[in-house]
């Protein structure tokens, strides 16, 4: 069996992955920026079935320092890098997000290199492949890149940044191979009060706090889906220099989850919301509402993706989104209960 690190194992996807090779039997190490944190990583892992047992290191290395990092891919096979920097507030400028990611990314790909590391599989995401582009719908593949002039987001900004910044260093240094898993937006389980910014929106549904819909439509995918390809991405020769889009299905309309959700839930999904926000509406209240700022430009888009590329080379198959949806709502209820 391997020894595989992966980096932000305090994460949404992070922890998952780290599940996922648990469960196969695979020795495994990730990092946290705290080693206070080391508890909660490990009462994640335990609610997610994780042996007490199970071979796990917990160690400390931040992005933003060098300190560390030799440490944790020394006599790695591979590096699953799912980490990336975050901000508690809206940045002044872009670099706030940019740097650290990019410079996160160069930093953990400089120590695999050096620990002579096989693979290392590197978490982007959609926001590196989608946004920026003019046509209010269309199916986006791999071949696609996040145009970073066309005023994006910070955080699509850093991801699709750092992203080229790890090709650029693989095709200008050799001696590493890469992958990259592009998600969508990351639903399913919780396993601790961290996760995907995504379950967000079906937390609010679910709470009555969104009295209307905003018309947006995006992909989704399962984090255990997530976790499985990073695993075939980080084996597969077929991967080697290649990145792949992780979404099931199609994309779906915020009034499709919402409808799912009546649906799966019944009287627990009374306060789930049944009336679409005209777009002309939600721009006006963007004014005033920062969930709906946020969506800015995506409002009355619908941004629909293809997994075709990891289907056809690495044979992933992700379960059914409807399904995922369901268990997500499922998972936040309980951990309110």
């Amino acid at each position: 069996m391997a020894e595989v690190l992966v980096t932000g194992g305090s994460g949404y996807i992070g922890s998952w992955c780290v599940l996922a090779l648990l469960a196969e039997g695979q020795t495994v190490r990730t990092t946290v920026r705290d080693l206070k944190k080391e508890p909660a990583v490990r009462a994640m892992l335990h609610t997610g079935g994780a042996p007490a047992d199970a071979k796990l290191t917990v160690l400390r290395a931040d992005l933003q320092q060098d300190a560390g990092w030799r440490e944790a891919v020394a006599g790695c096979d591979y590096v699953l890098h799912v980490a990336s920097p975050t901000l508690t507030s809206v940045p002044k400028n872009d670099d706030e997000m940019v740097v650290p990611a990019r410079d996160g990314v160069l930093r953990v790909l400089r120590a695999a290199r050096e620990a002579g590391v096989r693979r290392v599989v590197l978490t982007s995401a959609f926001g590196a492949i989608g946004m920026g582009h003019p046509e209010k719908s269309r199916v986006f593949t791999e071949d696609d890149w996040t145009d970073v002039d066309a005023g994006v987001a910070p955080y699509q900004k850093s991801k699709t940044l750092a992203e080229k910044a790890a090709w650029r260093f693989v095709a200008e240094h050799g001696g590493l191979e890469l992958a990259v898993v592009n998600p969508v937006g990351v639903l399913g389980p919780v396993l601790g009060p961290d996760y995907s910014p995504s379950l967000g929106l079906v937390r609010r549904m679910l709470d009555g706090e969104m009295p209307a819909l905003p018309k947006f439509g995006m992909g989704y995918v399962d984090v255990r889906d997530v976790a499985d390809l990073h695993l075939r991405a980080m084996t597969d020769p077929a991967a080697a220099g290649e990145r792949f889009l992780a979404i099931s299905g199609h994309s779906l309309w915020v009034r499709e989850i919402a409808a799912i959700l009546r649906d799966r839930l019944g009287d627990r999904a009374a306060k789930v919301p049944t009336r679409e926000l005209p777009v002309w509406t939600a721009r006006a209240l963007a004014r005033v509402n920062p969930d709906l700022r946020v969506l800015g430009p995506q409002l009355g888009r619908n941004y629909d993706a293809t997994a075709q590329k990891a289907r056809r080379l690495l044979g992933w198959s992700p379960r059914p989104i409807a399904d995922t949806i369901a268990e997500t709502a499922e998972s936040l209820l309980a951990l309110d209960a």
